[in-house]
């Protein structure tokens, strides 16, 4: 069977970019940027994504391009006869579905928000009612399954449509949409009274703030959101590098991949900080962020349901497209494994992923007197397992992959990631791919299993 390819070379980026643009840019990056000094961190985090996050999203896409191939076959392609690197190559495959198991839940949120904004439901709401309300929707495992089970028939019927007519034009579709209605979004926020100065808390740097949160804490902060940002570690790059040609350099692909994510990141902040300091809102972490904060500022708004829902088919976007590329990932792989054509590899996966995707779902109602592992519910075991154990370890085994004699080797590694036109990986970055990364990565794993 003739591999399939992308069909132009913004597909590709705009794919690569859904993958790495999730949920985490949106809440994450700009509750940072405030904690450790405005922009002052962001000044950080773009040194640790030129110094680990590209150079590890190069090896991803050059082990796909060469091995043309899902992960789970990659290695057998690529690696030395005789030794075991293969089996980071199943390792990859458990990774991609642990990661929808509990992220299919959180993009089903997403959906009930939108319905939630767009019919009103919050409207008049203060900050207690609008917690309330999202409490009743955790509380309700026929909401919480109904949206997972949307979210990944959707999904997979459009993979089944194939790579091309499915996964690529919905994508670039949807990523248009996304940036446009960020710009929107963020002109919006800027324009608030008072929003000037979220602008100013965000824009300029604030070294004081940086030194009294500790430079060190700020700097692996910044090495934490650059790493985790691109989904490095699962193959779920590697794949994408599979699906294109070599007329571009794989090292110049990856800056243009990182610029989208973190303009995506970046303005993330635009629309929140003014916002939030316009109606004199802490901007907090996490879920309550998104789930509680900016619904009770909407409903502040003129127009604050148009507002909300636009936010909402963002976040919805967002958190979609990183599904639909680890779907194409998990299916590619299924495919390569049981040689069955995509239809049937899409209808197989699709089962697969609602039922291993139960447990998250139910967690936080019908199983919520289970704790496994100690866990408060199953979506922080699956965050816990992915994010501190099965990407970090996982981009160490690429890099020692495309570094050492033992792997795939450094020479067969820039052959690769050089072809075509574009950046290209120079000779005094070595030290840095061979010898800083690993550390860089080790420090990540042991900063996140404390």
């Amino acid at each position: 069977m003739e591999r399939e390819h992308l069909g132009s070379r913004l597909g590709f980026i705009l794919l690569s970019a859904g993958c790495a643009i999730g949920i985490g840019n949106v809440w994450k990056f700009p509750w940072l940027a405030g904690q450790y000094g405005g922009s002052a961190f962001v000044l950080v985090y773009l040194v640790c994504l030129i110094v680990l996050g590209i150079p590890a999203m190069s090896m991803e896409f050059a082990m796909g391009r060469a091995a043309q191939t899902s992960p789970v076959k990659m290695y057998y392609k690529l690696e030395p006869k005789n030794s075991k690197w293969h089996l980071h190559g199943y390792v990859c495959l458990a990774g991609n579905y642990l990661l929808m198991m509990y992220y299919t839940t959180v993009a089903g949120w997403m959906i009930l928000y939108f319905a939630k904004t767009a019919s009103g439901a919050f409207d008049g709401l203060d900050v207690q009612g609008v917690s309330e309300q999202f409490s009743r929707m955790l509380a309700s495992p026929q909401q919480l399954v109904t949206a997972m089970i949307i979210i990944v028939v959707l999904g997979f019927s459009i993979i089944a449509l194939g790579l091309q007519n499915g996964l690529e034009r919905v994508t670039k579709v949807m990523m248009l949409a996304l940036l446009a209605i960020m710009l929107v979004l963020a002109i919006h926020s800027a324009a608030l009274p008072g929003g000037k100065e979220g602008l100013s808390f965000y824009l300029l740097p604030n070294w004081k703030t940086m030194k009294e949160a500790g430079v060190w804490s700020t700097i692996t902060a910044a090495m934490n959101q650059a790493f985790f940002t691109l989904s490095i570690g699962i193959g779920a790059m590697a794949i994408f590098g599979s699906y294109i040609g070599k007329d571009r350099s794989l090292y110049g692909e990856s800056v243009n991949v990182a610029i989208l994510d973190t303009f995506v990141a970046f303005t993330a902040g635009l629309i929140i900080f003014p916002a939030c300091f316009a109606y004199g809102v802490e901007p907090g972490a996490g879920p309550s962020l998104i789930f509680i904060t900016l619904p009770n500022i909407f409903n502040h708004m003129a127009a604050g349901r148009v507002w909300g829902s636009l936010f909402f088919v963002f976040m919805t976007f967002a958190a979609f497209s990183t599904v639909l590329a680890v779907f194409e990932n998990i299916m590619a792989m299924t495919m390569d494994l049981h040689h069955i054509s995509r239809r049937k590899a899409s209808v197989l996966c699709c089962i697969l992923v609602i039922l291993l995707s139960l447990p998250c779902a139910l967690g936080y109602n019908v199983l919520s007197g289970v704790h496994p592992f100690g866990k408060e519910t199953f979506l922080d075991l699956e965050d816990f397992l992915v994010s501190n154990l099965i990407l970090p370890i996982g981009a160490f085994i690429f890099v020692l992959f495309c570094t050492t004699k033992a792997g795939w080797g450094w020479d067969a590694f820039v052959a690769e990631v050089d072809t075509g036109k574009g950046l290209k990986v120079k000779k005094w970055m070595r030290p840095l791919f061979t010898f800083l990364m690993p550390v860089l990565i080790v420090i990540i794993l042991v900063a996140g299993l404390i």
